[in-house]
């Protein structure tokens, strides 16, 4: 059944990627909802295979959400009936360095949102776009559960978890149907180059030392589980038809994990891009948590409960980090900073 909905920060890595999945697997139309800043890049859209088919039907709107969506930008926007809020400012480095930035944009700019979603009428579903992050650093053999009592370590997983404590707010209160999900390190074509895995690229490419991120001995580098943007644009729209909506009577029911395929160490992950680029890899283990407080060494959470509902990743990591490899070679222009 043909829709219209809404994607905040659609010009954003993440978001590109779901309204590509949107537009190839359904006939729906999208608004994508973009203040256009450092991260943000209308080229995304354009680049993907097929804008030129689809671009009518993806309407384009200019806002900050750090300001409330006025009458204007309501009427540009117009009618909805799901939203997907993906716009996040979402780099820990930044974060320590200027955390009132990430409380005015992920924490203010949910909460603008939340309030022009209550006038709408048509509403079904929104989607608040979260991060494994709010969970802490895991030891090892702990496998967080939405069920687990978060504990931010960074300004930026602060910043995440006080706005899925808003979006708590108004499912209670205002009875919004919201549901949360909690995504782990993505990757994929078109990410912005500060990230690790298109930073290693980039740096392998260029002959330089990666810098790998590990404990205080410097022996141990760190772990995450990585997903692909297109298996998480998968997962959303699995989870749309699938959720259980948040509410007061159990808070976590609407809360979902989306997991990785199997948990890599970034060193891992650095040989692996080395092995695909057929290059040498020059690393140096560093002991970033004691320089920069904040950084977690392990991520892990548990999948259990998107995979009792029946979903399973559609394409592995290794595979999925090969075709992101080979894509970039073909498109060093994303690689530049």
């Amino acid at each position: 059944m043909s829709k219209r909905i809404l994607v905040t920060g659609g010009a954003g890595f993440v978001a590109h990627h779901f309204i590509e999945h949107v537009l190839k697997n359904t006939d729906w139309d999208v608004v994508s909802l973009d203040r256009l800043d450092t991260s943000g890049n209308l080229n995304r859209l354009a680049n993907i295979d097929s804008w030129e088919k689809n671009k009518t039907r993806v309407k384009i709107v200019f806002h900050d959400l750090r300001g409330a969506i006025n009458a204007q930008i309501s009427k540009a926007i117009g009618p909805v009936e799901e939203i997907f809020h993906l716009a996040a400012a979402s780099h820990v480095d930044r974060s320590i360095q200027y955390p009132m930035e990430f409380v005015l944009d992920n924490v203010v700019g949910t909460e603008n949102l939340l309030e022009w979603s209550m006038g709408l009428d048509s509403l079904d579903k929104f989607n608040y776009f979260s991060t494994d992050e709010v969970y802490g650093s895991a030891e090892e053999g702990v496998f967080y559960k939405e069920t687990d009592m978060p504990r931010p370590e960074n300004p930026y997983a602060g910043s995440k978890l006080a706005a899925e404590s808003m979006c708590h707010a108004f499912a209670s209160t205002y009875k919004l149907p919201i549901f949360i999900t909690r995504t782990m390190n993505v990757f994929g074509e078109r990410q912005h180059p500060e990230k690790f895995i298109p930073m290693t690229m980039k740096k392998i490419l260029d002959g330089e030392t990666v810098t790998i991120h590990a404990d205080k001995t410097k022996t141990k580098p760190g772990s995450r589980f990585y997903i692909h943007a297109r298996n998480v644009a998968a997962a959303l729209m699995f989870l749309r038809e699938k959720a259980q909506l948040l509410s007061k009577e159990d808070r976590y029911q609407g809360i979902y994990n989306v997991v990785g395929e199997k948990e890599m160490t970034n060193l891992e992950v650095a040989q692996y891009i080395a092995e695909v680029l057929g290059k040498e890899l020059k690393y140096e283990l560093v002991d970033f948590h004691s320089s920069r407080p904040g950084h977690d060494l392990r991520y892990a959470m548990s999948g259990e409960r998107m995979k009792n509902i029946g979903w399973n990743l559609p394409v592995t990591i290794k595979e999925s980090l090969a075709k992101a490899v080979d894509w970039s070679l073909k498109h060093p222009e994303w690689l530049e900073v």
